[in-house]
């Protein structure tokens, strides 16, 4: 049987309402792949959200661990502060540091950095905070100041880190805190 040109145009119709149809099946997977990858977005940002939540959490019951032994802590190593303040945050002009809990006396101050876990740059940020305490706390400029830094996890590395750094190093031993400075350690002074 001989095609004719009624049935080439035929089929040349019909090749194009598939393609038609082709397309508009395309168009709405692609508009669907567009809606799930905004869900997914969505989805990344609260999770993203809840863990940065979760770690402030985290960060919170490290802090609250190591609240009630610190003064007791510095005491034990010849360090007569006799009170201590959490959260304290100070703001001059553009500059301004954030102290996670701050033990003092009249002559000598520990600002304590707390992280659940620490890491050299939270040692370096720490440095950084102790250089600027006096500027930005002038009430504070004549006290000895030193640093520590406390953590649920302290990986060795970064402990001996902190201590060349001249920081007493916190961390949590069974059901207590603990210095893990040596008896021959000697505090950076700022």
């Amino acid at each position: 049987m001989a095609t004719t040109a009624d049935d080439i145009w035929r089929i040349l119709g019909e090749l194009a309402e598939a393609q038609k149809e082709t397309e508009r099946r395309f168009q709405e997977t692609d508009r669907q792949f567009q809606e799930t990858k905004q869900l997914i977005k969505l989805q990344n940002q609260q999770l993203n959200d809840q863990l940065g939540k979760l770690g402030n959490r985290l960060g919170e019951f490290v802090e609250w661990q190591v609240r009630p032994a610190v003064v007791r802590l510095f005491q034990e190593r010849g360090i007569a502060v006799h009170e201590f303040h959490g959260d304290v945050s100070v703001q001059r002009g553009q500059d301004g540091i954030e102290i996670d809990l701050l033990v003092v006396n009249t002559t000598e101050a520990v600002l304590v950095e707390v992280k659940s876990k620490l890491t050299q740059a939270d040692v370096d940020e720490h440095r950084e905070r102790l250089r600027k305490f006096k500027r930005l706390m002038p009430r504070y400029g004549d006290v000895r100041a030193m640093g520590a830094v406390a953590a649920m996890v302290v990986p060795d590395e970064v402990a001996r880190y902190a201590y060349r750094q001249g920081f007493f190093v916190l961390a949590q031993s069974g059901d207590s805190v603990v210095i893990l400075n040596d008896g021959a350690f000697q505090p950076q002074v700022w």
